[in-house]
């Protein structure tokens, strides 16, 4: 574990600040030296309220890389998005992104980016409006289940299992360009609802309860690939 911390360390001692993400800027810190991150607002306003930004605490006590410790709400569509190596997208019900919306996903996520998209509640209506949207942007690529062996779920906490709060199997899966992971995508609730704060709960979904350190990883992992 310490290995992979020291090698997390030396990536960002170096680095420069952010301006567009690329395969070379990915993952660097801003200017202030925090790592930013970004909450989508996609289709009509739709956007996560929920998800919790606690793993981004939790990766600065495990390998001093700093972030903001929180996310910022920027719109799918605007030039802003490429500051932030790192999105998270999750939501429920069904939604319909714009055309803009599906041009700027697929530039970002070409040109460095990395998506964690989540259904919130384990919402199986949001999760196939996702599906349906990815296809629209990625027509040539599919969504592929993530081997155990992988390294994102070796990069900062060891990872054999998702624990589900029913108990339930479920799979992460993911979009792959040039030997590289660039989008994760979790039908069932990727997020520390317990961190969450206000009103928020799983509301009878299939949580992960394990979410926080998995989240920790891949932010990990998109600093180091």
């Amino acid at each position: 574990m310490m290995t992979r911390r020291i090698l997390v360390l030396a990536v960002l001692a170096s680095a420069a600040p952010v301006v567009m993400p690329t395969s070379e800027t990915r993952g660097q810190p801003t200017a202030s030296g925090l790592v930013k991150c970004a909450n989508l607002v996609y289709g009509e306003a739709k956007t996560s309220v929920c998800f919790s930004a606690e793993f981004l605490s939790q990766l600065t006590r495990e390998t001093h890389i700093l972030t903001e410790g929180k996310f910022a709400s920027i719109q799918l569509e605007t030039a802003e998005l490429f500051v932030y190596p790192f999105a998270i997208m999750s939501g429920e019900d069904t939604f319909e992104l714009t055309a803009q919306q599906r041009d700027n996903l697929r530039s970002y996520l070409t040109g460095g980016g990395f998506l964690v998209a989540s259904a919130g509640c384990s919402d199986d209506e949001w999760a196939e409006s996702f599906r349906r949207e990815i296809q629209h942007v990625f027509p040539e690529l599919q969504l592929k289940p993530i081997d155990p062996s992988h390294p994102i779920f070796h990069t900062v906490y060891d990872i054999d299992r998702l624990d589900c709060k029913r108990g339930d199997t479920t799979q992460l899966e993911a979009l792959e360009m040039d030997g590289k992971i660039v989008l994760v995508f979790s039908p069932d609730g990727l997020n520390d609802t317990g961190q969450a704060g206000g009103k928020c709960c799983c509301c009878g979904g299939n949580e992960i309860l394990n979410s926080r350190q998995i989240n920790v990883n891949l932010l990990a992992y998109t600093l180091t690939h």
